[in-house]
């Protein structure tokens, strides 16, 4: 079976990130709004298929610019929420 997660990222141009995920914990597929349309496209061809862990671990601590944060953080972000809301 699997899941649709939303999230709402922070401190970013992308405003709504939505993920489906099924049982054995692999991005089916990713959608997000706004941001960087190039960047984003690239990203959702990169993670789906990939397993949540492996998509925190690479994407986890990545900052755009002066900002401390950024959309492959943000969707590690998630992805971590999203972890936590289903143990």
């Amino acid at each position: 079976m699997e899941k649709e997660f939303t999230y709402l990222p922070k401190g970013t141009c992308s405003t709504k990130m939505i993920f489906v995920i099924d049982d054995n914990d692999v991005i089916k597929t990713f959608t997000v709004e706004n941001g960087c349309n190039g960047n984003l496209k690239g990203i959702k061809n990169l993670i789906e298929g990939m397993k949540v862990d492996d998509v925190i671990n690479k994407l986890s601590g990545i900052t755009c610019r002066t900002r401390p944060t950024s959309c492959p953080d943000q969707i590690a972000a998630a992805l971590k929420q999203y972890r936590g809301s289903n143990e």
